[in-house]
């Protein structure tokens, strides 16, 4: 299909071609990855409401917390990019499936932990499935609808995936607060296997396989650049930043994640494909969403932690503290397809990351005696019609940088960036509000939540100047692959967000 020609109607299941939006198929097919989608948020961000919990259980430490938070998000940020591989050579909707399966277990897994030890092996399995999971589910989701759908398409899926933010802190506090934390883990389950179920009716676009390559030289600086790094963050504020094995830690990750880009660029099928980043609209999304996605992470653990240790709330009442976030996300969201359709992704973007980082500011001031109506909800609705408003953009943009056999590969770049974000924000947590081994994280917050506050919506605002300088505002071809991969060049057109243009090798 070139870029001047009339979509064909959707095929069923055998023919593999692309779908319609409107059809069976493509109902089953967002379905499938908005359900897939919200397991990878429970699983990240809903123990953040059972932390507390955890802590008196189990009898963890502030690092240990750290890590039962961190541990899910380091082995998803840490995998993202050979996951992304993997898809793309033995097809989205076989690693979507395995990535499921493996959550499965690991869900159950957590939920049995007898210590803190056990659990947080538990939530590093947990993280394998999620890399599994989330650059095969969103390319699946762009790869299998028609162009002229794809916007509207991710739209959809930001929207719906959003239900898993709005119901699932909400009923995870529940949990904990009338049985266990231990339910928290197993809230997913019902959704995995839904998901399981939709994806017998999905198909998957016949297309070329890209070969595999399992770059080992490239994984391990990747994975221990970020596992030192993490490492560093974590155990400093608890054993000290004189501390050898920290400092051993610190310049492992720091070296890891230096010479990555370099040794990639000298292999021949690496695992990180740096002509990606040819791309100044790829490079620059990239970044915001490392900045931004970053302080969302933090900001929600942040919020959570601030209603149960200063402002009393219970599990239950923490957990449904963000719900109109999660609303007015639901609400905003499906629409901004169309939008981006008729201005490009940079405006909608950049308005949409500062009305978060204003939503941001507006929750610092939150301390304890202050009203909910007063002093969270203005913030919470702020916060969800910024990221209404960014979400689609963002995630269009990124993949309109590439071409459809590099969607996985592209969307676990950015999902990379994100995950990367949130794990090193998350983990700087304890540090920005000055908890470590002589003061918890309640007396911390007395003080540091402020401030911690105020450095989310900076890196809001370093996010949304980065999209204004350096994301095209005009909706014309922005960029092709160089002519050793000329299969399909990928660009914002004004009839669609994401367009193909096929051309023979």
């Amino acid at each position: 299909m070139t870029a001047g020609t009339p979509a064909r109607p959707a095929a069923d299941s055998r023919s593999g071609e692309l779908v319609a939006l409107r059809s069976t198929a493509g109902v089953a097919l967002v379905t499938a990855t908005v359900l897939a989608s919200m397991v990878g948020f429970l699983d990240a961000f809903m123990v953040n409401v059972a932390v507390p919990a955890i802590a008196v259980d189990l009898d963890a430490s502030v690092s240990q917390l750290q890590w039962v938070l961190t541990g899910y998000l380091v082995t998803v940020a840490a995998l993202l990019l050979l996951a992304g591989s993997l898809a793309d050579h033995f097809g989205r909707r076989t690693i979507l499936v395995t990535g499921l399966l493996v959550m499965l277990v690991a869900s159950v897994g957590c939920a049995a932990a007898e210590g803190v030890t056990t659990l947080v092996i538990a939530r590093l399995v947990q993280g394998v499935g999620g890399a599994l999971v989330v650059p095969s589910s969103l390319a699946m989701l762009n790869g299998s609808l028609r162009t002229a759908d794809r916007a509207r398409g991710i739209g959809l899926w930001a929207g719906l995936s959003t239900l898993g933010s709005t119901f699932g802190p909400y009923g995870g506090g529940w949990l904990v607060d009338h049985a266990s934390w231990r339910y928290v883990f197993l809230l997913n389950i019902p959704i995995i296997l839904g998901a399981l179920l939709v994806l017998t009716r999905v198909p998957e676009p016949t297309r070329t396989p890209r070969p595999l390559s399992l770059d080992l030289l490239g994984a391990v600086p990747a994975v221990a650049g970020l596992g030192g790094v993490i490492y560093a963050l974590t155990e400093g504020p608890e054993r000290g930043w004189g501390d050898p094995l920290v400092q051993l830690a610190a310049i492992v990750g720091i070296v890891g994640l230096a010479v990555l880009v370099p040794l990639e660029q000298r292999r021949r099928n690496p695992l990180l494909r740096t002509e990606l980043f040819r791309s100044r609209q790829f490079d620059a999304i990239n970044g915001a969403t490392l900045l931004f996605y970053g302080a969302l992470a933090a900001a929600s653990y942040l919020v959570v932690l601030q209603c149960e240790l200063q402002l009393g709330y219970s599990a239950t009442d923490a957990g449904a503290a963000l719900i109109p976030e999660s609303v007015v996300f639901l609400l905003v969201s499906p629409f901004v397809g169309g939008l981006v359709n008729r201005t490009g992704t940079r405006w909608p973007m950049a308005i949409g990351i500062l009305i978060v980082a204003v939503g941001f500011v507006w929750l610092s001031a939150v301390e304890r005696g202050d009203s909910y109506a007063s002093a969270i909800l203005p913030g919470a609705v702020l916060w969800g019609l910024g990221i209404g408003l960014a979400v689609a953009p963002l995630t269009a943009g990124v993949l309109a940088a590439v071409d459809d056999a590099d969607l996985g590969e592209a969307s676990a770049i950015n999902d990379a960036s994100s995950r990367v974000g949130g794990v090193v924000m998350v983990a700087l947590v304890p540090v920005l509000i000055g908890a470590g081994s002589a003061r918890g994280l309640a007396e911390s917050l007395r003080d540091g939540f402020p401030v911690a506050m105020l450095v989310m919506a900076g890196l809001c605002a370093a996010a949304a100047v980065l999209t204004v300088v350096f994301v095209s505002r005009d909706r014309t071809p922005h960029r092709r692959l160089p002519a050793a991969s000329p299969r399909v060049a990928v660009c914002l057109l004004p009839d669609a967000a994401v367009r193909t243009d096929r051309r023979t090798p």
